[in-house]
């Protein structure tokens, strides 16, 4: 059984029912449905769920839940105002009120969102912490994954009951601008609320950068009063950010005035040197983190466990287990080149991640990375640029390509380059792409392999497929290997 469910009678839920069953789990998918779930037939942005009730019965739905007629059916029927709205109020209901006994810990900003919530889940101690992202979800006792980087309402609430079920006093979860736009967060108040940096980023589904900021600073606004609100003084919209905290404001960067502030730092190949000064005292950091971009990730991190009420002392000896799965992988090939697998997708995190590799002791640079399809348009020429301009040479692939033609997808990355940069080429399948930057690295070179990070699905036009991008590319250093007939 799975960790977060429940056992309530729909008696329990609704009273006053008529015909009572047993409900073991709330449902917004027909086809995810088995007996004893109460489906709930929530309005979407392409779909009516209204209109796969037959679908949800014939996988087992126990009841179901609507906001307009839908005529006789043979399970009980619940009619409510606004199945969208009724639903996060029902999972609080169906999963004793999960969100009220954990300490949520939400981090928001287009880079570092999943490397900040890691660091803050490590430094507070992964038996008490779990993490909800683009990594999956896990704790120290499991570990699960998740359909979307901020999943939606029901299964956030199983999952709050899935940690506390392990012993968790905390979940440290990323907070993206699309959850709040779609309203998956509307009923959660973050007792520590954290922003690493705002750039452009998913004009597609927010419509102007506006909108997209507004969304961000929704966390801010749902930050309890007696809460923190860790804020990155450095950035240019902190202002805007700092003007709509509930909480207490605290801060970090290099900025005299910063909370925890970032005194110096010298990147290594293998760590980072760091020196804080917090509370009129300095502190010497090594951190396993590498690039400037990851000191301020480290920054929010500490920052936001020294709000938490974990000593300075006792964050500082868990800093060196901090590790973020597909973030500057740097993969054990045992080859004179050297291959990296890393999340970077956004014009600012690939700039900032090209910046740090040619800081290594590397010869070329050699980037495999793509787009998604079905977001941000405007986002995919303006990476192109990037990665030509930072990097010695490119290739172009399909990245979760969804409904859209991944030529014109790699045709759309390459529009403002083509004629005036010949470093790229385009290589449609993500495999070939990968083997192809494989077998073209020489001594000293570097692979970059952009984008997805350790996940392990693509999105394709009907089907999702298993596809991760670190086994891909040990499978095409092998493959190099065997056919130069090197035995190690």
């Amino acid at each position: 059984m799975f960790l977060g469910d429940s056992m309530k009678k729909l008696s329990e839920l609704y009273p006053g029912v008529l015909e009572d069953v047993t409900i073991k789990a709330i449902k917004i998918n027909s086809k995810e449905c088995e007996k004893g779930d109460l489906f709930v037939c929530t309005k979407g942005v392409t779909a009516d769920r209204h209109d796969f009730i037959d679908d949800a019965i014939k996988h087992g739905a126990s009841a179901i839940v609507v906001s307009r007629n839908v005529g006789n059916v043979l399970i009980p029927v619940i009619k409510v105002p606004d199945t969208n709205r009724e639903l996060p109020y029902l999972c609080q209901k169906f999963y004793d009120y999960p969100d009220q006994k954990l300490k949520i810990l939400g981090v928001t900003g287009t880079d570092g969102k999943t490397s900040t919530a890691t660091i803050m889940q490590t430094l507070i101690g992964n038996d008490i912490c779990g993490y909800i992202g683009t990594n999956g979800r896990n704790c120290a006792k499991f570990t699960g994954n998740n359909p979307n980087t901020t999943p939606d309402v029901h299964l956030l609430y199983a999952y709050f009951k899935e940690f506390l079920d392990c012993g968790c006093q905390y979940v440290a979860m990323e907070a993206s601008s699309e959850a709040f736009f779609r309203g998956r967060l509307q009923t959660f108040q973050f007792d520590i609320s954290v922003y690493t940096n705002i750039t452009s980023e998913h004009l597609n589904i927010h419509g102007s950068f506006e909108n997209y900021l507004e969304c961000k600073k929704q966390l801010f606004r749902q930050t309890k009063k007696d809460g923190y609100c860790v804020l990155n003084i450095d950035d240019p919209y902190y202002e805007q950010v700092k003007s709509v905290c509930n909480g207490k404001i605290v801060t970090y960067g290099m900025n005299d005035n910063a909370t925890l502030q970032i005194v110096d730092f010298k990147v290594y190949s293998t760590h980072t040197i760091i020196h804080f000064k917090y509370k009129n005292e300095v502190v010497e950091v090594d951190s396993p983190l590498l690039g400037d971009f990851n000191v301020y990730n480290l920054a929010a991190g500490l920052l936001s466990a020294l709000c938490a009420g974990v000593s300075m002392e006792k964050a500082l000896l868990r800093i060196k287990k901090i590790k973020i799965n597909g973030r500057l992988d740097l993969l054990n090939t045992n080859t004179p080149y050297s291959v990296m697998v890393d999340y970077a997708h956004t014009p600012n995190g690939i700039m900032k991640l090209l910046n740090f590799v040619h800081t290594l002791d590397i010869n070329r640079s050699i980037v495999v990375i793509g787009q998604a399809g079905e977001r941000d348009y405007i986002k995919r020429s303006q990476v192109g640029e990037v990665v030509v301009k930072n990097a010695t040479y490119a290739i172009f692939t399909y990245e979760d390509p969804r409904s859209e033609d991944p030529k014109d997808i790699c045709n759309d990355i390459v529009k403002t380059v083509k004629d005036k940069y010949h470093n790229y080429e385009i290589v449609i399948d993500r495999r070939e792409a990968i083997q192809k930057a494989i077998n073209m690295a020489g001594t000293k070179d570097m692979v970059l392999i952009l984008g997805k990070g350790n996940e392990t699905y693509q999105k394709l036009k009907n089907e999702v497929i298993y596809f991760n991008d670190e086994e891909e590319a040990y499978q095409a250093v092998l493959n190099r290997k065997e056919k130069e007939g090197v035995t190690n």
